[in-house]
């Protein structure tokens, strides 16, 4: 059975090449919304986050309508940090449409999604976007697509891939750099004309590999999977089982089934081989696990994915203020909340840490983690959290570290201190080019050598620097790496912090506060210029005297605080100190409180 009027595609690419603005024109000229209909602007990040931080967190379906075919659209994370969601989601769909910006060309990501794509065997409509840039350079782009996916060992067909050129802002495309298009129908002609539509036999025992999972109150967890062969029909029983796990099989019933039409979800009664469907009823069900036929139980195969990098440890607060905050604070509602998570997110790892209230939660960079905290602060969940690591492997008897492959642009007067910055983090220098006023330079550098420098990095650019990287592979190890290079504010004793007191901390470095903001002893509200910490009491109240001295009552001037957000926090953070998260605050602090005993555990470790 060969279903033409139904194709299913993926749309990938690095961060920013204006993947959720393509679909947001498809949507409009798919036939989606009312004339007269108001629409925001990239509809598909519905995630509070993702519209805040202008970024794809998850993927997320949508369909639409052109002459008479559906369209099955996957919108895909573009962050490095969230490529096994673009991983899982590979398997639902027979093509890929290759999103590059007309002026940055492939950047790491860009190879990383083709690599993935390729090694599924997918057709490519490869779309150079932003040709309305001024700085835009379309046909040096399409050359350099091209020698990416020879360097992929793409087939001869893929190298023949179609091009397209696009300004999804104006949603207009063109099959030339030169002549500007009035819509996307091009794309659509080219997606419906090159892309394979769906086989599978519909006479056959029902398959369906399942690729994502919704949640809802109602009706609890949702599959979303594409049906291989078979037909699935309302209300009928099914067998659950998992190809890498032949201890998970169990009989369960479809209650509720859906197909994906624009942005919402219409009920159906039976859904035929290369539909993408959502069902409900099966409680247990997850990521990678098949639905199959109750007499003939074979599951399909799950897209091996990319392993984690880097771990940081998850536990309860122990702070003074523990319990304030947040609504959830005890082990047990941390623990079932990070397991909760490993069922939608197949690129996390979570085990049990060194102490019952800890846990090691393991994932593809400090973007990806700082997410999920970022997430659980909002649900209310109060917790601390540790200073990241790499996941160290051994292979062949050798320590192997995780390497970052990076490209950075940078003005020229800014390249000096940027490559003097990278050598002293072991980084080795690939590649130079010039791309006009800026220099492009690909290094490769272990992923810890990264911890804490994109803040140094923004600085010695003034903000004009572009930095992106993605996992490269594992490489021996590279040898110990100067940490940070400043010391901390630590507060010395509990109370209120006050104006004076914080006047004359101020002299001793930058302070993460000001005044009336309670604290506690251990606390971190600063950072100091030199190497080691220091103490600084900024509670510390006026002594009143009866004495009067010409200008001693002067207004005392505070240097407004540098407010610490959380990924930078994730990045400031050394060894002995932790990030204290609640729903309302992000505090530092050393993981020994007391001044004194702290003391003397640095004195045991000099010695």
């Amino acid at each position: 059975m060969i279903r033409n009027d139904l194709r299913n595609i993926a749309i990938i690419a690095h961060v920013d090449h204006g993947k959720t603005t393509l679909v947001d024109g498809l949507l409009k000229q798919g036939g989606i919304y009312r004339d007269n209909q108001v629409v925001q602007d990239r509809v598909m990040d519905n995630n509070d986050l993702e519209r805040e931080r202008g970024i794809t967190i998850l993927a997320k379906n949508t369909a639409v309508h052109y002459n008479d075919v559906k369209i099955n659209i996957i919108d895909t994370p573009g962050h490095a940090d969230f490529g096994g969601e673009v991983e899982r989601v590979l398997k639902m769909v027979s093509g890929v449409v290759l999103l590059v910006d007309a002026a940055e060309g492939p950047m790491p990501q860009t190879r990383f999604v083709l690599q993935k794509a390729l090694e599924l065997g997918h057709k490519i409509i490869i779309v150079v976007n932003k040709v309305d840039k001024p700085d835009a350079r379309p046909d040096e782009v399409v050359e350099e697509v091209l020698e990416l996916l020879l360097d992929l060992d793409a087939s001869l067909e893929q190298l023949e891939s179609p091009v397209i050129f696009c300004s999804t802002r104006e949603g207009a495309a063109s099959l030339t750099p030169d002549v500007s298009g009035c819509d996307l129908s091009i794309l659509f002609k080219t997606i419906i004309d090159y892309i394979p539509a769906p086989e599978g036999d519909e006479t056959g025992d029902l398959q369906v590999l399942v690729s994502a999972i919704d949640y809802n109150d109602y009706v609890g967890r949702i599959a979303i999977g594409r049906i291989e062969r078979g037909v699935i029909k309302q209300n009928s029983d099914v067998m659950v089982c998992n190809y890498f796990n032949e201890d998970t099989k169990y009989k369960s019933k479809v209650v509720k089934l859906y197909q994906i039409d624009g942005l919402g979800r219409t009920a159906v009664e039976t859904a035929e081989p290369g539909d993408i469907v959502c069902f409900s009823g099966i409680e247990d069900i997850s990521i990678g696990d098949t639905v199959t036929a109750v007499e003939n139980p074979e599951p399909l195969p799950f897209v091996k994915i990319s392993e984690p990098t880097m771990e940081m440890t998850f536990s309860v607060n122990d702070s003074p203020f523990a319990g304030r905050e947040g609504k959830f604070v005890t082990s047990r509602q941390l623990k079932d909340r990070l397991y909760k998570e490993l069922l939608k997110d197949v690129s996390l790892r979570v085990e049990d840490g060194e102490t019952t209230d800890s846990f090691k939660v393991s994932g593809r960079g400090e973007m990806h983690l700082s997410i999920l905290i970022e997430t659980m602060r909002r649900e209310g969940y109060e917790f601390a959290v540790s200073t990241p690591k790499v996941l160290i492997k051994e292979i062949d008897g050798v320590k192997c570290e995780p390497i970052e492959s990076v490209i950075i642009d940078v003005p020229e007067e800014s390249m000096g201190s940027v490559m003097e910055q990278l050598g002293s983090r072991k980084g080795e220098l690939v590649s130079m080019s010039p791309q006009g006023s800026r220099m492009r330079i690909e290094y490769l550098i272990p992923t810890r050598g990264l911890f804490g420098y994109r803040n140094e990095f923004m600085t010695d650019t003034k903000g004009e620097g572009i930095l992106n990287s993605v996992f490269h592979s594992y490489a021996p190890y590279k040898g110990d790496i100067q940490s940070r290079q400043t010391g901390s504010l630590i507060c010395f004793e509990a109370g209120d912090s006050i104006t004076y007191g914080l006047y004359n901390a101020q002299g001793r470095g930058t302070l993460f506060i000001g005044a009336g903001v309670p604290v506690y002893e251990g606390m971190i509200i600063g950072v100091s210029p030199k190497k080691e910490d220091i103490v600084v009491n900024v509670c510390k109240k006026k002594q009143l005297t009866n004495t009067r001295a010409s200008g001693s009552d002067d207004a005392l001037r505070l240097t407004p605080p540098k407010i610490m957000s959380l990924e930078q926090a994730i990045e400031f953070i050394a060894e002995d100190e932790l990030i204290e998260v609640t729903p309302e605050n992000i505090r530092l602090r050393k993981r020994t409180l007391n001044n004194q005993l702290r003391a003397k555990e640095q004195s045991k470790n000099k010695k």
